[in-house]
């Protein structure tokens, strides 16, 4: 990073000059407060806004830091570097579209420049744009051609169109140019995980981890490395590694509003626990299948507090009846995203806090561990209603289906079978398919009644806010089949059966050929996520003779 955008004044010179030993001491708050007394004396002094920036960022106060970075490029409008830091910032908060504009904007200032053409190409992956973003490593790559994060790039964006193989050969490019090169050894131990060979992808992400730099890397490397754990059935090491989700300063961490002490290990009988549910939805409830074990070790002597995501209150209330459950609330403050609890005032009632998935070891140390019980229960009420709504259609058995996430990202995307592949499964005579997809499935509905198939949509529920007549429903049913998602884990925790339909490997899966999660489970897996319709033609063949025996 370069830092010498205007000459200082003479009272703002020493500040300044502060400041940046600070930064390279790597005392962030130092150079905040010298960086600040800069701007004091002379406010147009860019090199001061930058600095400033710089020790933002790294404080975790990204919105102060994005402005600071914006006022330093205002008085240098064309240094690449602070348009490049700007840029840089955007994409790790997710604002794609301004992240384009900079690494854009660096690149009509240094046409030849490598490092922007890689991070634009980065961006316009991640918006889907891949045809761009391979174009735009291309014509680099043609000046270029030793410069080992452009293969790097190059394999991303292949990656991302479900090219695995053409992938690994960018990947090896790369590493060909640059033997230690820690992201491309990244990359390639993921690819090399998703194309089967799990055991020498997770070497290669061991590998690749000490070189990486900054929290988000060194978390996705290592949460890499506890799925390949998880997918070999190795839950012991799984559990170790997977303790990287909890990574501080990345911008997936939470800081949660808690001001009890941390659960940390020990005796639980008696203890008065508050628990809290942690990452997305799915996980929410995919988790809580340890609480009965918690409960028991806790005893009638102690109490459990849970906090779940607004729309799985009454769930977990009528669930666990002996515990308090609340909502949480997640935000996001300058220092990054915060999971709050409103309605707690009064954090000393309780002995210790935690996160549900801390338990994980402790209850699911293997595969065996998991042989329980569901554990959500769907209101009585709700449940005979939807039963009796799917009797008044016909005797067929009813299946619910689901065939995507509202997450929407390139490289997310790859792993959902685009609808029109679904066909083969839609169209199985003698059942009756059940709209269990959230989200805006118009086009998708008005595609499947073109095909001619009958896919029947509920009346009256919204599939996305209203859980506890999804989870009667899904209750209601025969089966439920789809990705692994929300509602497929809904599904699971009420005791349903459900099928998954899943990317070969997939890490929940655990090493089996099911969903151990959850009692009643089978997983059938896609060896391509580009041509789904192998995996297709399976589940139709077992779904006809399971439902619709001829």
């Amino acid at each position: 990073m370069s830092l010498s955008l205007a000459p200082p004044v003479p009272s703002s010179a020493a500040p300044l000059a502060e400041a940046l030993a600070c930064l390279r001491a790597g005392n962030w708050q130092g150079a905040s407060e010298a960086a600040l007394a800069a701007l004091q004396a002379d406010d147009r002094l860019g090199a001061a806004w930058h600095a400033l920036a710089a020790a933002r960022e790294r404080l975790g106060d990204l919105d102060t830091a994005f402005t600071c970075y914006q006022n330093a490029l205002k008085l240098a409008p064309g240094d690449a570097i602070v348009a490049t830091d700007l840029g840089r910032l955007a994409y790790r908060t997710g604002h794609l579209d301004l992240a384009e504009k900079f690494f854009a904007y660096v690149l009509s200032l240094r046409p030849a420049d490598a490092d922007a053409a890689s991070a634009l190409a980065s961006v316009l992956r991640d918006q889907g744009r891949l045809d761009e973003a391979g174009g735009v490593l291309k014509r680099a790559i043609e000046t270029h051609g030793d410069d080992a994060a452009l293969w790097n790039g190059l394999g991303t964006v292949l990656d991302a169109r479900g090219d695995a193989d053409a992938a690994s050969v960018a990947y090896a490019e790369a590493l060909r140019l640059f033997p230690g090169h820690a992201h491309a050894l990244n990359n390639l131990g993921h690819n090399l995980i998703f194309r089967g060979h799990i055991a020498q992808g997770r070497d290669c992400l061991i590998q690749a981890l000490p070189g990486l730099g900054g929290p988000d890397n060194i978390r996705t490397c290592s949460l890499g490395i506890a799925h390949a754990c998880f997918s070999l059935g190795d839950l012991e090491a799984g559990w170790q590694w997977y303790k990287a989700r909890e990574t501080k300063g990345t911008t997936e961490s939470l800081e949660y509003d808690i001001t009890c002490p941390r659960y940390d290990d020990g005796p639980l009988t008696g203890k008065r626990l508050f628990v809290s549910a942690e990452q997305g939805l799915g996980d929410e409830i995919m988790f809580a299948g340890i609480l009965p074990d918690l409960l028991a070790d806790v005893g009638p002597q102690g109490h459990v507090t849970i906090g779940v995501e607004p729309r799985l209150v009454p769930l977990f209330a009528r669930s666990f009846p002996h515990c308090s459950v609340t909502r949480h609330h997640t935000t996001r403050l300058t220092i990054g995203p915060a999971r709050l609890f409103p309605e707690i005032k009064d954090w000393s009632p309780y002995d210790a806090w935690a996160v549900m998935g801390q338990f994980l070891p402790r209850y699911r140390p293997t595969v065996a561990g998991f042989d329980r019980p569901t554990f959500l229960k769907a209101d009585p009420e709700r449940l005979a209603w939807s039963t009796a709504q799917l009797a008044e259609l016909n005797d067929r058995p009813k299946i619910g289906v689901l065939w995507k996430s509202r997450a929407r990202h390139s490289r997310r995307d790859r792993y959902y079978a685009p609808f029109d592949q679904w066909q083969t499964v839609l169209s199985v005579p003698g059942v009756q398919f059940v709209n269990l997809q959230y989200g805006d499935t118009a086009e998708e509905l008005e595609q499947a009644r073109a095909m001619g198939l009958d896919i029947w949509t509920p009346p009256g529920i919204d599939l996305m806010h209203d859980l506890d007549d999804l989870a009667a429903l899904t209750a209601a049913l025969d089966c439920v089949l789809g990705p692994a998602n929300a509602t497929s884990n809904i599904a699971g925790a009420v005791g349903t059966e459900i099928w998954i339909v899943s990317p070969a490997h997939a890490w929940n899966s655990l090493g089996t050929d099911r969903f151990p999660w959850y009692p009643k489970s089978k997983v059938f897996f896609s060896a391509s996520m580009t041509d789904w319709k192998e995996v297709m033609g399976e589940v139709r063949a077992a779904m006809t003779e399971r439902f619709a025996p001829e």
